[in-house]
């Protein structure tokens, strides 16, 4: 329940924990969904945590896709300060350019987004996120045999780090080849668990915050069947084992939300209805600030009520 949730934030910020000695026996995660450009949304309620000052509250931080860069951007602490990238419009066009598709470029452009701008132009703070007591679980899929991976264990050091960024991104087709860490390629997370709460219940979490870039009135839909002759030619070649995943993504996406509205302590923070669509290429930067600020917004709306609340934490 929702108000079991918050109470778990109150008790929390009333006792000095930090993770791993907490005087509760819960583990309290936040998910961050992504969707590529639909990020935007989930980017503007990792702001509203931030804020808060919420983040070390919890014990851990699942992310898929654009909703792991958004939960990477929060672990450092900047997730307030890097939100103009959404609708800046040379990372943005950098970034996305459907023009290179005429080139059999990749649309998206992952290695600019976490070589060049996560490091030159709007540099991340890599190694805050390694050092961090909150975990860092990014999501990918196994292009070998179309199940979610979590990358956790995989980080080991900045270069790593950029690896399960990119990873979680690689977008089938869109991004270009999959991304191989240790020997094994990886495809974006969004195949196989848009909302990392098949993992972070498997991983004994008690309590969660779920950062939803969908309305409740928006579903997933079946591939079209361009889509099928299209992408089923990509996957046979270079992710084979992700195929059937691909191909079941309306039913994955029913199994997450069946999860999440089943399960007991959970809080979900959507976009509000009425609120724009946005496509995963979405690039014009009116709709991808706006979607930044509704989405701070309905976190805010939803947490509000913690915000005088007293906050104490023990040094780490």
């Amino acid at each position: 329940m929702t108000a079991t949730v918050l109470q778990l934030l109150r008790d929390r910020m009333q006792q000095a924990s930090i993770p791993g000695q907490r005087s509760d026996d819960a583990r309290l995660v936040l998910l961050v969904e992504g969707g590529s450009s639909r990020g935007a949304y989930s980017s503007g309620m990792t702001i509203a945590v931030e804020q808060l000052g919420l983040l070390p509250l919890f014990d851990a931080v699942y992310g898929s896709s654009a909703g792991a860069l958004n939960a990477a951007w929060l672990l450092c602490g900047r997730a307030a300060s890097s939100k103009h990238a959404w609708w800046d419009p040379i990372i943005m066009r950098t970034t996305i350019n459907p023009r290179r598709a005429l080139c059999r470029l990749p649309i998206v452009d992952t290695r600019f987004l976490v070589h060049t701008v996560y490091t030159e132009i709007l540099p991340m703070g890599f190694q805050e996120i390694l050092d961090s007591a909150v975990e860092f679980h990014p999501i990918a899929t196994d292009a070998l045999t179309g199940k979610a991976i979590d990358l956790h264990g995989q980080i080991r050091d900045r270069s790593s780090l950029q690896a399960a960024l990119r990873a979680s991104t690689a977008m089938p087709l869109l991004a270009g080849e999959p991304i191989e860490i240790d020997g094994r390629p990886f495809v974006d997370a969004g195949l196989s668990e848009a909302v990392p709460v098949r993992t972070a219940l498997a991983q004994k979490a008690t309590h969660i915050v779920a950062l939803r870039t969908r309305r409740t009135d928006e579903v997933a839909s079946a591939p079209s069947r361009a889509e099928r002759l299209v992408m089923s030619r990509w996957f046979a070649r270079r992710a084979p084992g992700a195929t059937e995943t691909w191909l079941r993504r309306e039913a994955i996406r029913a199994e997450e939300e069946q999860l999440l509205a089943s399960h007991p302590s959970t809080l979900q923070i959507r976009p509000p209805i009425g609120s724009a669509k946005i496509g995963r290429t979405e690039r014009r930067p009116h709709l991808l600030r706006a979607a930044v600020d509704t989405g701070r917004q309905a976190a805010l709306n939803e947490l509000r009520c913690l915000e005088d609340a007293p906050i104490r934490f023990a040094p780490r």
